[in-house]
């Protein structure tokens, strides 16, 4: 899929790695001047990098999505060089994966705080740039798990099933200001959280998605240009599986 963003400013948290760099880079692709933000300094430096070397026009931002006076301050940074946002993706995510009766209160606050809350911040924050400017879209990555639960991952399941209540929550808020949000659901995409697992975990994810193989990072990226396009402006408060038909 081509297509123009060219003059169009977009923000993708958690850009250091995984699909938050490849989402930033498809984006970079075609024409957009792309925020790199990650609160690891070696993944977003590594990912400048690239953008660098492919001569793609960026600013690297590090920040915590968890800390709100960084979220302002990324934004005062983005509005006093640019102007606007156009874009936002919250991508930013962790996983602390473990059974219920051996989650530790840190582990459910920091997977909580980062993928929840993170999106809260991050939204607020750019909703006030985008209601003065009366436009903006904003695309939340969420997760199959948030739809169906998943073994040991309650915290997760939690933050990313928060997450769509939340964008179909704010979708309603911000229409009326031509601002459209909307969420990204992945299924099992090959990335290095996933290749983490074991292979029983991978066939079992495997075993319920009917294309039969998982997906590649850039599957989600293509999905974000199509919400960001024109060709979405009519789309809003919806969740996008990009699955393989794991959940139907």
């Amino acid at each position: 899929m081509n297509l123009n963003f060219k003059d169009k400013v977009v923000l993708v948290t958690g850009s250091g790695r995984g699909i938050g760099r490849v989402i930033a880079e498809r984006f970079a692709e075609n024409g957009a001047t792309v925020i790199l933000s990650d609160y690891n300094t070696e993944s977003l430096s590594d990912a400048e990098q690239t953008f660098i070397s492919k001569n793609y026009p960026y600013l690297a931002l590090p920040c915590n999505v968890m800390d709100e006076e960084q979220v302002q301050k990324t934004f005062d940074q983005i509005i006093d060089k640019y102007a606007k946002i156009d874009i936002v993706i919250n991508n930013a995510g962790i996983t602390r994966d473990t059974l219920l009766m051996r989650m530790k209160s840190e582990q459910w606050n920091s997977v909580i705080n980062t993928n929840l809350t993170g999106v809260f911040l991050v939204c607020k924050t750019a909703s006030k740039y985008m209601m003065r400017q009366k436009s903006g879209k904003i695309i939340n990555i969420s997760s199959v798990v948030g739809v169906i639960g998943n073994v040991g991952q309650s915290n997760y399941s939690a933050s990313k099933a928060g997450v769509i209540g939340f964008s179909k929550s704010i979708a309603k808020e911000l229409a009326g200001r031509n601002i459209t949000v909307n969420v990204i659901a992945p299924g099992f995409i090959e990335t290095e959280m996933t290749q983490v697992l074991s292979d029983a975990a991978k066939e079992a994810f495997l075993s319920i998605t009917p294309l039969k193989r998982a997906g590649n990072p850039k599957d989600v990226a293509n999905m974000a240009l199509f919400l960001a396009s024109p060709m979405a402006d009519y789309v809003t408060g919806q969740v996008i599986h990009v699955d393989g038909g794991m959940v139907m």
